[in-house]
């Protein structure tokens, strides 16, 4: 009894199961799954409930009316400086995906015309070129040509951290709007680009919820050039 209950320890369980010889990937899985059941039987004590951890839910995107009230927030603002700042605010959230430091490091020279459609150029770590959604890309040139080099949203240091409170605060509950977030803004891009590429359907159709097996599939495809992107997401500019 002593000696099964040290194979059956969750450490012993899961070294056999990984160096057991002649097994595939999915056989070795399968077996420590059936070691751990045993184990959960014969020696208890060994396999103390999981704990559950929380999980960070998505955030839920804004309506297209919720939008166009904040727009029109934006175009009531005092000066015409607060109205192209918090107009490009909405339009790199909503329109681009960008959050956190992609936003406050965009400046007006990082959109463009190009391949079809509106791009921003994100800098820093996660650089990457993301084409605009098409709602959101005469705003937001209009926006970037008013900010010229300097940064779409305002400031000066772009490593300053709260260069887009005062922009959130203006816009924050007006006309019975709920409470400006960026990463609900980021959420609207996500769900408008997921409309686009029919992403529910496909999901539905592979009968796949998890995100991480996407993820998984998602590693072994090319992702395409700019003249791609632009066409699934940003070519209905003329």
């Amino acid at each position: 009894m002593h000696r099964l209950r040290s194979l059956l320890h969750p450490s012993a369980a899961g070294r056999f199961a990984r160096c057991a010889p002649g097994l595939s990937p999915a056989a070795r899985r399968t077996l420590r799954t059936n070691l751990r059941f045993i184990g959960r039987r014969v020696v208890p004590q060994f396999y103390p409930a999981d704990l559950p951890l929380p999980r960070e839910r998505a955030k839920k995107p804004y309506s297209p009316a919720e939008i166009g009230g904040f727009l029109a927030l934006a175009d009531a603002q005092p000066t015409m400086e607060r109205r192209m700042r918090a107009a490009g605010l909405i339009c790199l959230g909503a329109g681009a995906g960008l959050i956190r430091g992609d936003l406050r490091d965009a400046r007006g020279t990082d959109v463009a015309c190009r391949s079809g459609g509106v791009l921003v150029a994100v800098r820093g770590p996660r650089a990457r070129t993301v084409p605009v959604l098409a709602r959101y890309q005469d705003r937001l040139l209009a926006a970037a040509g008013f900010a010229g080099s300097a940064p779409v949203c305002g400031g000066t240091e772009t490593g300053r951290r709260n260069i887009t409170t005062p922009l959130v605060r203006s816009l924050d509950g007006g006309g019975g709007l709920p409470r400006l977030d960026t990463s609900r803004l980021r959420a609207t891009w996500l769900a408008g680009c997921g409309e686009l590429l029919g992403l529910a359907a496909f999901m539905r159709a592979a009968g796949i919820s998890c995100s991480q097996r996407l993820g998984d599939l998602v590693a072994g495809l090319e992702p395409g050039g700019e003249e791609q992107a632009v066409r699934l997401l940003g070519a209905a500019r003329p």
